[in-house]
């Protein structure tokens, strides 16, 4: 997990921490304190700055911000909104899939050629510890399971312990599994979505073959990006995608198709993406709220997306893995290329 410092968590540290430790990270922490200058220098450079004998300017604002150690006013915002939720972001993205042509064009989809459809990464303790949150605080906005879905959600249950059991980040002890991150959760079968949300990253979306087309028959969702759970529960693949422009009747012909063709052995992937300026992974918003617009493009949010054929029920699982990296973090040419898709796209 990496969670950047906020006034929150910053903490002073003095000389003698320092000198104890040399791989603190003057970066996360501050200034030391014996940088941070006197309460009395303070009031008089406030004092020099209030007589008019100061630069003007935002350069001059944010130039002061950085001498006196403290976070740049927008971050200074943005960390009173994130007080209570850290901020979760990986290192590094696994591809950039919009530089990747096969991924870049709907609906972009490729076989998956491993295992990865439960994957494990740097943000695992961050991620679990705001599904923990979001699942005992709203279960009832972040989970949804209709009659028609039970039998494909308990199989799917089955599925996932039974790949866990052979993850050794794991531990099994009667009816508790230990987390990689030391939390212990008892699953509940009877419960099976709510469960395997507290167990792996992935939220999970259960599709059931319908009359036409294959509708949502189930979910734990806690990391929406732009939708809500409530909203689209029972509806069909083209009702589920409204109001996405691009996600048209013949598109979702094409769509169909591909799910009454995937085989239980072979499931595909497919990788979105988007830039925001807020990192929060709770985004739900309901039809017809417009998306917020983005002023700074800070954060790229991916979605790595499979879709898994169960043998039993048939159903098919949307298993959904997010990814957030800063854009600093991004290659220059890749980063121009998502800003230039991004304001060609969505203005």
């Amino acid at each position: 997990m990496s969670i950047r410092p906020t006034r929150s968590n910053m903490r002073c540290i003095t000389r003698s921490d320092l000198s104890r430790d040399k791989s603190l990270d003057r970066a996360a922490y501050g200034p030391p304190f014996f940088m941070r200058p006197a309460p009395g220098r303070a009031r008089q450079a406030r004092a020099r700055q209030n007589s008019g004998r100061q630069k003007s300017g935002s350069a001059e604002i944010l130039r002061r911000t950085r001498l006196r150690g403290l976070p740049s006013p927008g971050v200074r915002r943005q960390s009173a909104r994130m007080m209570q939720n850290p901020i979760i972001i990986q290192n590094k993205l696994p591809c950039l899939p919009w530089m990747d042509p096969r991924l870049r064009r709907l609906p972009g989809v490729l076989p998956l050629g491993d295992d990865s459809w439960i994957s494990r990464d740097e943000a695992y303790a961050g991620q679990m510890a705001r599904r923990d949150q979001l699942i005992a605080e709203r279960p009832d906005k972040v989970h949804a399971l209709l009659p028609a879905g039970r039998a494909g959600a308990e199989e799917l249950y089955d599925l996932v312990l039974a790949r866990l059991h052979q993850d050794p980040g794991y531990r099994f002890d009667g009816a508790d599994i230990l987390r990689p991150d030391g939390v212990t959760v008892t699953p509940d079968r009877a419960e099976p979505l709510l469960s395997l949300g507290r167990l792996i990253q992935e939220d999970l979306c259960l599709m059931q073959a319908g009359e036409a087309e294959h509708y949502l028959s189930g979910a734990v969702l806690c990391f929406p990006a732009g939708w809500t759970l409530a909203q689209k529960i029972g509806r069909p693949l083209l009702g589920i995608h409204v109001p996405v422009p691009e996600y048209d009747e013949r598109l979702a012909r094409g769509v169909q198709r591909l799910f009454d063709a995937i085989r239980p052995e072979q499931p595909l992937w497919r990788m979105n993406f988007l830039a925001y300026d807020n990192p929060e992974l709770h985004q739900p918003r309901a039809e017809g709220v417009a998306r917020p617009p983005r002023r700074n493009h800070d954060y790229v949010r991916c979605e790595k997306q499979v879709l898994l054929r169960l043998p039993q029920s048939r159903a098919v699982v949307f298993a959904i893995h997010s990814y957030i990296v800063t854009t600093a973090s991004l290659p220059a040419g890749a980063r121009a290329e998502l800003l230039a898709l991004d304001i060609a796209h969505h203005g």
